[in-house]
């Protein structure tokens, strides 16, 4: 009988150790993308943004940006999810997109380093009332890179010239693959259309590593 509770007990920590294993496997995989966004909507009576039929249009600095291609893709699958019609012929709206991004050195937190930062950690130093000298240590050298990104969409009515929908959305991170985030961030920018929530928001969408 001891050696039968042995046994099975062995045997429930081993279904349990692989369970945790899966589990943190699993977890290693995947990656939270926290993006901010903002959504601001402008129907006018009478019309709907469910299912409506657009094309998108380029600012000139757009046009020759062999980028922009792929920002609409992206776009474009975001919409298509949210159940926009890509139609060029019929299309009662027009979307244009937007993205940027840039790099910046982080301290521990992923904050941008400022202009006081040294291989050491950082010093301030202040004048007055509270005047101090402080050393912070613990950085790491070289320190991390980390990217910020952004991507808006604004949605205009064809026949009034009127924006009715316009959104935006950034995230700031470790990753430097650029195109998986960029996705992201307009699948992130459409979450909630066409009835998105008053202000801004954080929307956590999570994609493999």
């Amino acid at each position: 009988m001891r050696t039968e509770t042995r046994q099975l007990t062995r045997w429930f920590s081993m279904a349990l150790a692989a369970m945790a294993l899966t589990f943190l496997s699993g977890c290693a995989s995947m990656r939270l993308i926290d993006s901010d966004v903002v959504s601001v909507t402008a129907v006018p009576p009478g019309m709907s943004l469910q299912g409506a039929k657009y094309r998108f249009e380029r600012l000139p600095s757009q046009v020759h940006n062999p980028e922009a291609g792929l920002a609409e893709q992206q776009a474009q699958a975001a919409m298509t999810a949210v159940g926009l019609v890509r139609d060029d012929a019929a299309a009662s709206l027009s979307v244009m997109v937007g993205f940027s991004g840039s790099q910046y050195l982080a301290d521990p937190w992923g904050r941008p380093l400022g202009s006081g930062w040294t291989p050491f950690g950082s010093i301030a130093i202040g004048s007055g009332f509270g005047s101090h000298i402080g050393l912070g240590v613990g950085m790491r050298f070289p320190p991390p890179t980390h990217y910020r990104r952004e991507v808006s969409v604004v949605m205009r009515d064809l026949k009034s010239g009127q924006v009715v929908y316009e959104t935006r959305a950034s995230h700031s991170g470790p990753w430097s693959d650029s195109v998986p985030i960029f996705a992201t961030l307009f699948q992130a920018a459409l979450a909630n259309f066409p009835n998105p929530p008053n202000g801004p928001r954080r929307v956590n969408i999570e994609v493999p590593r």
